[in-house]
């Protein structure tokens, strides 16, 4: 071979090499781009009424946060960048995306609105570019305080829980995104509870809500077939068979289930194999482990464990409660003693203490994982802040990553991935 040959030859491979790097480079900004469209937060509050609604508020009157909070999340840290506000003065302090991502709905948790004796609903509309939210609608709740809104799995009915008016609704959502007037309204009735919890840790003085009826969250079984709800007041967990075609519940066989006298369950979840149901309740600082029958709708409950660290005395009142979505561990927040309790789930639901963490903040009233599972953040109310945690996948335990996000009265958040179409 000459080397003129050789010299062609050589040249051939480089140009080629060169090609194919350059096709290369000309597919990373594409990907690139993907991977940068935005994951937002957006932020429940307790806001200051407005001066044309002077709505009576809830909670923590008057409120420091200005609405819904907007934010864009670092996907490598988990920090977070404000992103906007839209401006609310009636305590939209609990959030729904729904499964497409097109819309967000917002409880505003307030006894009423001018001479209205009842809560609110908002729709707002979800901008895919950029996470933005334009208000549709605004309805009644069905009572006042709404405190918890869900979005029914078939995504044509949302849920609501009304606090304050002990009772619970059905809202019918339009082609458009927009809320329709209530399709039934539920009334819970019974004995209530009394003042001290059966299951209180030891100098308890935690009395909150055994003074009357108090639907605190509502939320569909995962073949959207049966709803359930809680009243604090009544110590019981309500189940309901829901018809989709009119959006109407009717007492199940049996209609409820009855925790410990004064326990006051608030908060419940649905571990991913959809078997096993654990209730958390706020003044008995408990987790009770049921096991569910999704053809019946029946709840029997198996197990019941302290979400507070061995030998604590005092006064508590549990907030929130998630199953990780691998369903290896189970987390409880603890206000007043201000920790997420961690535990291990075992081979047939059971739950086993594995440690807690501080909360680095004052009441912390709920918390959310990001969409992979990786940080776990955290609404401390009374901090007016919500902080940052990485995951331990392994262990479960929770590491603080430095982050402060500065938000008055922070209630809960709830993410979207713009990424994903």
């Amino acid at each position: 071979m000459t080397s003129r040959h050789f010299s062609r030859r050589r040249y051939l491979i480089i140009l080629t090499a060169f090609a194919t790097v350059v096709l290369f480079a000309g597919l990373l900004p594409a990907q690139s781009k993907e991977g940068d469209r935005p994951l937002m937060a957006y932020v429940g509050t307790f806001s200051s009424p407005l001066r044309d609604m002077l709505p009576t508020q809830v909670d923590l009157p008057p409120g420091n946060g200005r609405g819904i909070h907007l934010f864009r999340v670092d996907r490598r840290t988990g920090g977070m960048t404000p992103a906007g506000i839209v401006e609310m003065g009636t305590s939209p302090s609990c959030l729904a995306v729904n499964s497409t991502g097109t819309r967000l709905y917002s409880a505003n948790e307030t006894d009423r609105v001018g001479d209205n004796k009842e809560g609110t609903i908002s729709a707002f509309s979800i901008d895919r570019a950029d996470g933005r939210l334009t208000l549709l609608n605004t309805v009644g709740s069905g009572g006042a305080g709404p405190t918890y809104v869900s979005v029914h799995p078939s995504g044509r009915h949302l849920l609501v829980a009304n606090y304050f008016g002990g009772s619970v609704a059905v809202l019918p959502i339009l082609p458009d995104g927009r809320l329709g007037e209530a399709t039934d309204v539920k009334a819970d009735a019974g004995t209530i509870g009394p003042t001290k919890a059966a299951n209180a840790p030891p100098g308890s003085f935690a009395i909150s809500g055994h003074d009357r009826t108090h639907a605190h969250m509502i939320e569909a079984d995962p073949s959207g077939r049966f709803v359930l709800h809680v009243d604090l007041g009544l110590d019981r967990i309500f189940v309901w068979k829901f018809d989709e075609q009119s959006g109407t519940l009717t007492a199940n066989d049996p209609p409820a289930v009855s925790l410990p006298p004064g326990d006051g369950p608030r908060h419940f979840h649905f571990h991913p194999n959809g078997r096993w149901f654990y209730s958390l309740q706020e003044e008995g600082s408990t987790i009770v482990l049921f096991d569910y029958d999704a053809r019946a709708g029946r709840l029997t409950a198996r197990q019941t464990i302290s979400t507070l660290p061995p030998g604590y005395a005092g006064s508590n009142f549990c907030s929130e409660i998630l199953v990780s979505s691998d369903g290896r561990f189970v987390y409880a927040g603890n206000r007043l003693h201000d920790s997420i309790g961690i535990f291990s789930v075992g081979p047939e639901g059971e739950l086993t203490f594995v440690g807690e963490e501080w909360t680095r903040g004052n009441y912390p009233r709920s918390f959310s994982f990001d969409p992979t599972g990786r940080f776990l953040y955290c609404c401390n109310q009374r901090a007016d802040h919500i902080a940052v945690f990485e995951v331990a996948r392994e262990s479960g335990r929770l590491r603080f990553t430095g982050d402060y996000v500065a938000v008055g009265n922070p209630s809960m958040v709830v993410f979207l991935d713009l990424g994903n179409e």
